[in-house]
């Protein structure tokens, strides 16, 4: 693990300038201060490449770089939505409610240090269906922008289309998933991008809170549960986990599925996205190739 997260250290120049912004917020910062990825479960949150994020912890902050794309005016209304009444108690609050300018033209966001999931933790399950359904049911305030998944599904599309005709068996069904999910089910506030890596507590607090608003916003909540959903259908998510995690969802009154019955109606497309977008990312990562094959053999099923 040494050895990967020093593969991932930023350059000394942003290292710098890392320090410089988390000085500002915690005065044990210094010259020699180290900078070092963001490791959630075992890996650093996003790996160094120009089209993704990269999150840093300095002492006591955490700054993260947005990817090239982001957009200024639709993040800005994302960090002031979080951080309304009743909502920001489900959130990791920002230490400053704007994006800045970063090196290389990028936004940078700022926030406070965490806790995060290891790789020995239980996921909890549970707490996180709670938690999803709490966010499903707040009041939608400060006009948030559209979630981001369906963002992510066109990147996921846009990027299909240039590695060659042998995937474009894959463009053709994530065209079909987007034409399909143009229309939301239902509206209401959500993650818009939730998996394990979404999750933190703030040292002195050990309730698990949400991460990342780089796709909250409104649109259907099945997105937020789609991930583990597809996970399970693929054969990667134990069946406990999966119905631990519904479980809880239900009892805490979340819409995105029935209270009872077949929840998969509702989870269907969502979670076929979930799954595409998933192997793409696995192909790209090189994470693990047996993860990569199963999410594909899962993809061809869904093309057929």
């Amino acid at each position: 693990m040494t050895n990967l997260v020093a593969a991932w250290s930023p350059p000394a120049a942003l290292a710098e300038w890392v320090r410089e912004v988390a000085s500002v917020q915690d005065p044990r910062v210094g010259s020699t201060t180290p900078v070092v990825p963001l490791v959630t479960r075992g890996l650093p949150t996003r790996p160094i490449a120009p089209e993704h994020s990269q999150v840093y912890i300095c002492a006591g902050v955490i700054v993260k770089l947005h990817h090239r794309q982001t957009n200024r005016d639709r993040l800005t209304r994302r960090l002031h939505s979080i951080g309304g009444p009743d909502i920001d108690r489900l959130w990791i609050q920002p230490l400053i409610y704007a994006p800045i300018d970063a090196p290389g033209g990028r936004l940078a966001t700022i926030w406070p240090r965490v806790t995060v999931l290891s790789t020995v933790d239980h996921p909890p399950w549970a707490a996180v269906g709670k938690l999803l359904a709490k966010l499903h049911q707040m009041p939608i305030t400060d006009d948030p922008p559209r979630l981001g998944g369906h963002s992510r599904l066109a990147r996921t599309i846009a990027y299909l289309r240039t590695q060659g005709p042998e995937l474009t068996w894959l463009v053709e069904l994530g065209e079909q998933l987007a034409e399909q999910l143009s229309e939301p089910a239902q509206v209401t506030a959500a993650h818009g991008d939730f998996h394990l890596g979404q999750l933190g507590h703030t040292p002195l607090r050990s309730s698990w809170k949400l991460l990342d608003v780089d796709d909250f916003g409104v649109g259907d909540p099945a997105w937020d549960l789609s991930r583990p959903a597809g996970f399970w259908a693929a054969g990667l998510l134990p069946d406990s986990d999966w119905f631990e995690i519904l479980d809880a969802y239900r009892e805490a009154g979340g819409p995105a599925v029935p209270a009872t019955g077949d929840p998969w109606p509702a989870l269907d497309l969502p979670s076929r996205a979930a799954v595409l977008i998933g192997a793409v990312q696995q192909l790209r990562l090189a994470d693990s190739q047996a993860a990569a094959n199963t999410l594909l053999e899962a993809c061809r099923r869904m093309h057929t």
